[in-house]
């Protein structure tokens, strides 16, 4: 009986080792699982930010999977510097993503902005 009662705590020892590396693993990914946003927030400038909200609206799905992957080469070390807002749309573009942006012309006239919209009723009167 002594034997059983030492294989028994050996295979008790073991599968308490098993169970410790499944949670460190477990941890691994969880952090690895980190909020995109999160990892881009250190490279997107510009109007980068605003590509990726009006990408959102428009390709959700893939603009989810784009964002993982993104963060996955920027922590990786692979992507490095600022992503501008014309980087950003080039990318989507080429993925076959035709992001939409809303495009204002505003002009600066004695301090104030003005559509075009407005300066032209202006020229009108």
């Amino acid at each position: 009986m002594p034997k059983d009662e030492e294989l028994e705590r050996l295979r008790h020892r073991r599968m308490s080792e098993l169970m410790k590396r499944l949670r460190v693993k477990a941890g691994e990914e969880e952090r690895k699982r980190e909020d995109p946003k999160r990892v881009l927030r250190a490279v997107l400038t510009d109007r980068a930010w605003e590509v990726l909200k009006a990408a959102e609206s428009q390709y959700s799905e893939a603009t989810c999977r784009v964002e993982e992957q993104l963060a996955h080469l920027v922590s990786k070390g692979e992507l490095e510097g600022p992503i501008l807002g014309g980087h950003l749309l080039w990318l989507f573009r080429r993925l076959g993503m035709n992001v939409r942006l809303e495009t204002r012309i505003r002009i600066l006239e004695h301090g104030k902005l003005k559509t075009i919209g407005e300066k032209l009723k202006e020229s009108q009167t």
